[in-house]
């Protein structure tokens, strides 16, 4: 939807603000991002009934103080005191810059509600009897989170299996899934693997394959030197409850957040999950993690685009180059079942951070409803700025692993001497922490963002990032998980495959038919 399309008054021709939204008028290089009306964080843990788990707005969004606002047309009801600032919720990007990982507390956090975004609204009960699930290890614990089909159904059919998989989950878990039964999935964040798993292993020697018998120092030397640097005990009963659990170092899953240096665990938290236990550090990581996601898919997606398309890219990054999906282990389909059953999730997740971005935003006459945001139905529109010097600082301004193999892949397209592009790169290098600077793209970042073949780099070097880590975890989890529990895996990730497919088949338009 072109923004020209939009009617608005000539006193707010370049910035026109809604009750929940800003109007962005793609024409314009800038547009001021501080307004009164268009933040206000919500509380994260509020107790919605059963059939209302992804209700409310997402932080970010204040519905209830603009009940009452008159609009100056129905595309774009005006804001008063358009130019007065207020705290936002990441008072701009500056943090991102210069982002403190040293950090032990949520009271060093760069704002007092930094990263809410985060959390997702589950059903209370569920949430409890998931939070239970963790009280039954005694090995410390420091971040936590439930990820998956098992937390957020994925698809908007009504397929439930013929028998639970849990032995005797309580009943706050059968409701929450709705009856579908479905393994539970968790990331353990521990400071210290080896005496996490010499706790564990001490405790839940049955958690183990036969590699546990080698001890904990074995183990953890192979959850960290293997693979992404994770730990997985698949199919154990807790609390009457089947589960999978992983295991990761603190430090592993923040840099993977930060740097992107495998994608493994900083891909499942582009989705939304639910944080059971959370962590200042990765929490600061994690929306370091978030904000890249979306200017990866800024930079792949055209100047104008839907939520649906947004969030579709953000959510698939994490599949390029992952095996699963090329050996009929994984449902083709998978991505589109994500972000087709969790719109209100996903809008939770990024909105306010879109909010925060100078080239990006909404532009949709729907988000002028008062209950826009809780709709799952509505997949509005947004526009962005295609000016190369702003798509050169966002270039600058991604994860550091994955920045230095787009710049590769632009180094051997545009075939510069190594010399040279070394020297060009250690001129640009502003990575140490003890300086305080604003990451900004140089003329090599704003070819990069100009270029045609910009879509077909990245998605080079997200395959690049993710194909190793991604192929050698699921061999060590072969290991990890015994050869029994190792094949089940397989076998029930070929039969979701193969289930995907015929129903794909029986979807598909039967007149293509020869009679």
């Amino acid at each position: 939807m072109a923004a020209s399309h939009l009617p608005f008054s000539p006193v707010w021709s370049r910035l026109v603000v809604s009750s929940h939204l800003r109007i962005f008028i793609p024409s314009l290089s800038s547009f001021p991002k501080n307004n009164p009306r268009c933040y206000r964080f919500l509380s994260t843990e509020p107790s919605p009934g059963p059939q209302h788990r992804d209700s409310g707005p997402p932080p970010g969004f204040n519905v209830a103080r603009h009940k009452n606002t008159n609009s100056r047309s129905n595309a774009s009801p005006a804001a008063s005191n358009p130019g007065q600032s207020i705290p936002s919720s990441e008072s701009g990007t500056q943090w991102y810059d210069n982002p403190d990982f040293t950090i032990s507390t949520f009271s060093e956090l760069p704002s007092k509600n930094f990263g809410v975004n985060q959390h997702m609204i589950i059903n209370e009960e569920f949430k409890e009897a998931l939070r239970q699930i963790l009280w039954q290890f005694k090995a410390p614990i420091r971040y936590a989170f439930a990820y998956g089909s098992g937390v957020f159904p994925q698809s908007n059919r009504s397929t439930i299996p013929a028998e639970s998989s849990h032995p005797a989950a309580p009943q706050a878990i059968q409701t929450g899934q709705g009856n579908s039964g479905k393994m539970i999935d968790f990331i353990f964040g521990v400071s210290y693997s080896q005496h996490w798993h010499a706790l564990n292993l001490n405790q839940h020697r049955d958690h183990y394959s036969g590699l546990g018998s080698l001890g904990s120092y074995v183990v953890s030397q192979i959850q960290e030197r293997w693979g992404a640097g994770v730990y997985f005990n698949p199919y154990v009963t807790v609390n009457g409850t089947l589960i999978k659990y992983g295991v990761v170092n603190i430090d592993t899953l923040c840099k993977d957040l930060s740097d992107w240096d495998s994608l493994y665990l900083a891909g499942r938290l582009q989705k939304p999950v639910k944080i059971l236990r959370d962590h200042p550090k990765v929490r600061l990581a994690n929306q370091v993690n978030l904000l890249s996601a979306v200017r990866v898919a800024l930079l792949l997606l055209p100047p104008t685009f839907t939520e649906q398309q947004l969030y579709s890219t953000i959510a698939g990054i994490s599949y390029m180059g992952d095996p699963r999906m090329s050996f009929a282990a994984e449902d083709p389909r998978k991505v589109n079942n994500i972000v087709s059953s969790q719109m209100t999730n996903f809008r939770r997740l990024y909105a306010p951070l879109i909010e925060t971005l100078p080239n990006v935003a909404f532009n949709d006459p729907q988000c002028s409803s008062l209950d826009w945001v809780d709709n799952p139905e509505v997949d509005a529109w947004l526009a962005q700025d295609m000016d190369p010097l702003k798509r050169g600082n966002m270039v600058r301004r991604l994860p550091q692993s994955f920045r230095e193999k787009l710049y590769f892949q632009f180094q051997s397209r545009y075939q510069i001497p190594r010399v040279e592009f070394d020297k060009m790169t250690e001129e640009s290098n502003d990575e140490d922490p003890e300086r305080v600077h604003r990451r900004v793209g140089g003329k090599f970042e704003q070819r990069i963002a100009a270029d045609k073949h910009l879509k077909d780099e990245a998605t080079k070097s997200i395959r690049k990032t993710i194909a190793w880590p991604s192929t050698s975890q699921s061999v060590k989890s072969l290991f990890t998980a015994g050869l029994g529990k190792g094949w089940r895996y397989v076998r029930e990730k070929q039969q979701k495959y193969a289930s995907a497919k015929q129903d794909t088949k029986e979807d598909a338009p039967s007149g293509s038919k020869k009679e």
